[in-house]
């Protein structure tokens, strides 16, 4: 009984490394579609800029007329509003990007309930009446041990908090740049993004989108405080941890290994493992550090 037990439970475990290995897969094509999409849109731009002139008459220009290609829904959604990108001057911009960060934390909202459709309790859940399970589910809040693993609740959820934290950081101009250190700003910054971690964490725990309204969790006795207070707090710990790992070792690798390329990318995405998580929602690779951290 057992030894079925443990071989279902690799089974599963296989299954979802699978399961993320083929959604970072996926970003990585995205990405690397687009880079290469707009490199040959600048080399297009370059070859179509010549112009000649016939006699007395103006130069009159080469360029050829627009392609009215409509752009993929999916990539239009994530990138910012061109608003925001071409008519802001990035060294005075210092609002926060409010549709870049809501896109980006909808789409790791995406990636969480699609990791949870593959459960078949929560697609068994489904069959009820929604808004009265969802309903149902709230109201049950109670307690604080839910029943879950201790890895689960204390070190997964710190690091799903974490990942929407940095989410607001990457999307903030006054801290997207702040490395670790014992200044105002600094702890400005990441109290920030605190508050983004708390508010998104609830809404995927009680929220309408949540495991309340589509894993109705709550039905089953294990809708409790205890992810409510973990992921964002935990969340803040694991940020500032990061941001040290980050300055402190991260950093010191590089400066050891004369900066060899593989050590590099190594270090920077498995030693800030949620900052790479966040970077992949803003279609950067898991490694990219923003200028300001280097």
């Amino acid at each position: 009984m057992l030894r079925t037990h443990l071989v279902e439970s690799k089974a599963i475990s296989v299954k979802h490394f699978l399961l993320c290995a083929v959604l970072i897969a996926l970003v990585a094509l995205v990405t690397a579609a687009q880079d290469k999409s707009s490199e040959e849109k600048k080399e297009q731009g370059s070859e179509s800029t010549a112009s000649i002139t016939i006699g007395s008459r103006a130069p009159r220009s080469l360029q050829p007329k627009g392609f009215n290609r409509r752009p993929t829904p999916f990539i239009t959604f994530l990138e910012s509003s061109p608003t925001s990108e071409k008519y802001k001057d990035p060294a005075n911009d210092r609002s926060f990007h409010w549709s870049a960060a809501i896109k980006q934390s909808l789409l790791f909202l995406g990636v969480q309930h699609g990791y949870a459709m593959t459960q078949p309790k929560t697609r068994r859940d489904l069959k009820g009446p929604f808004f009265k399970d969802y309903v149902r589910s709230v109201k049950s809040l109670h307690g604080w041990d839910d029943g879950g693993r201790f890895f689960t609740n204390y070190v997964a959820h710190p690091m799903q908090g974490s990942l929407f934290g940095f989410i607001q950081i990457q999307n903030d101009p006054k801290g997207i740049n702040l490395s670790f250190d014992n200044s105002s700003a600094y702890w400005r910054s990441r109290l920030k993004a605190l508050a983004w971690s708390a508010a998104w964490s609830t809404q995927f725990e009680l929220g309408p989108v949540s495991q309340a309204s589509i894993g109705n969790v709550g039905l089953h006795g294990k809708q409790t405080y205890v992810d409510l207070v973990v992921t964002p707090i935990g969340g803040f710990g694991w940020i500032v941890l990061e941001d040290f790992v980050d300055k402190n070792i991260i950093q010191m690798i590089e400066r050891r290994s004369s900066g060899n390329f593989y050590i590099k990318i190594a270090s920077r995405t498995f030693l800030n493992p949620s900052r790479s998580a966040a970077n992949l929602l803003r279609f950067k690779k898991p490694w990219y550090r923003d200028s300001g951290l280097r």
